[in-house]
């Protein structure tokens, strides 16, 4: 059993060395990841009104009089 009082001071501060380092790693991490996400949550939310849009103009143009009927020729045709 290790007892603290009896631990190597420079082990310790050591250790500690390493501990704050990767805690600044993963916090560099985490930002880098948040960062990410935020831009592609922006992506997917102009995406999803492109997509609502056209839908919307299909439906439209769906409805609209005379739809699926030929279009007569010109008449200098």
């Amino acid at each position: 059993m290790t007892d603290l009082a009896m631990t190597d001071p420079n082990d310790l501060a050591a250790r500690i060395d390493a501990l704050e380092m990767r805690l600044t790693e993963q916090d560099v991490t985490i930002d880098d990841l948040n960062a990410t996400i935020t831009a592609q949550w922006r992506q997917i939310d102009a995406l999803s009104r492109t997509v609502a849009k056209l839908v919307e103009e299909v439906e439209e143009a769906a409805n609209r009089p005379g739809t699926g009927a030929p279009e007569p020729p010109p008449p200098h045709y």
